[in-house]
């Protein structure tokens, strides 16, 4: 009997110290925890002083441009700064007017100079903070606007814009009315011209114009009704801003006021090569661009003119039948009004 108490007393005594150990290591990683919660706490604490109240004044404008040219989260500017300093941020960023429109001499569309071009050509872009594609196209013919066969109703993905025109790529295009932010793509906003006939038109004085001409030459900017119909407009929508004008980038001070977000682009290059860019963003991999990476990307592969497209949540590359970027929105590619599709064959005459 004496044994058996005294293993007894051993187990009791064995079984306390274990919950005392147990106790002991949850104590010390509820300390743990507690102390690395207030350490991240006094870290935001910290950033918050220096970008709001310090020297990080780049960040405090790219933050607050980022908001403001969202439609549902402009309160995360309107928190932390004055309705004054807002408007002198969005200000300050803006990209510049163009003082004229294309130039269409600057660009030679040559047969000779075509053939000698590569017909596509798909580059990966990077920058600080963001991922994309480039999608060269040597001959501009190629490159047509697609609407949706359901205007005023409801848009297409880009993937269905290039299976309906058997298309080899296709990025989306112009913008459209989003009351809510539930709308179907279907109702571009501007003007919205295919194969030379102007099929959407709202009731405006000028239109920030994307359009390509029957000479195939990419031509952005402003222009009134008039205008547009003397050019011989082939395919156009509404949308910008305009980036570089006859080689004269738009955006010379600040990042254009738009913040970092998924980017849509088109450009063209003297030779008439037309560059379709989609940039990734609102993810871990890309958190997105601004307008003067855009530019830049632009630029940097001798863009002369160019403009951006519809961002965000429409930011839509296809190439050879697969979705080649990853649009923002957790339901997948976006159904969009319009898309810039890119034919299989060269459409140049003799």
């Amino acid at each position: 009997m004496g044994v058996l108490k005294i293993r007894a007393e051993y187990e009791q005594s064995a079984a306390q110290a274990g919950q005392k150990k147990k106790k002991s290591v949850i104590f010390i990683l509820l300390k743990a925890v507690l102390g690395f919660l207030i350490l991240c706490l006094l870290g935001m604490a910290l950033a918050f002083l220096l970008i709001f109240h310090g020297p990080l004044t780049g960040l405090k404008e790219l933050y607050v441009t980022t908001a403001m040219t969202t439609y549902s989260h402009q309160y995360l500017a309107t928190w932390f700064v004055s309705e004054e300093e807002i408007n002198r941020i969005m200000e300050k960023n803006k990209v510049s007017e163009p003082k004229v429109n294309t130039d269409e001499k600057a660009v030679n569309v040559l047969k000779p100079i075509i053939e000698e071009k590569p017909a596509l050509e798909l580059v990966e872009v990077s920058g600080k903070g963001f991922q994309g594609y480039l999608l060269k196209v040597g001959n501009p013919q190629r490159v047509r606007l697609a609407a949706t066969d359901q205007l005023g109703d409801r848009g297409l993905k880009v993937s269905e814009f290039v299976e309906n025109n058997h298309a080899v790529a296709g990025i989306n295009a112009g913008g459209f009315a989003d009351p809510g932010g539930v709308s179907f793509g279907g109702t571009p906003t501007g003007i919205l011209i295919t194969e030379g006939k102007i099929i959407h038109k709202d009731n405006w004085e000028t239109y920030s114009l994307i359009g390509i001409t029957k000479h195939d030459v990419l031509v952005v900017g402003r222009y009134t009704l008039e205008q547009i119909e003397e050019l011989g407009i082939r395919d156009a929508v509404s949308f910008g801003p305009a980036l570089i004008v006859n080689g004269e980038p738009m955006i010379t001070y600040g990042d254009g006021g738009w913040g970092i977000a998924p980017r849509t682009a088109i450009g063209q290059t003297h030779d008439g090569t037309i560059l379709l860019l989609v940039i990734d963003g609102r993810q871990l991999g890309s958190l997105g661009a601004t307008l003067k990476d855009v530019q830049d990307i632009l630029i940097e592969h001798g863009a002369v003119n160019g403009a951006n497209l519809d961002g965000g949540s429409s930011s839509t590359l296809v190439y050879e039948g697969e979705v080649k970027n990853k649009p923002s929105s957790p339901y997948g590619p976006r159904e969009v009004p319009t898309a810039f599709i890119v034919l299989p064959e060269p459409l140049l005459a003799e």
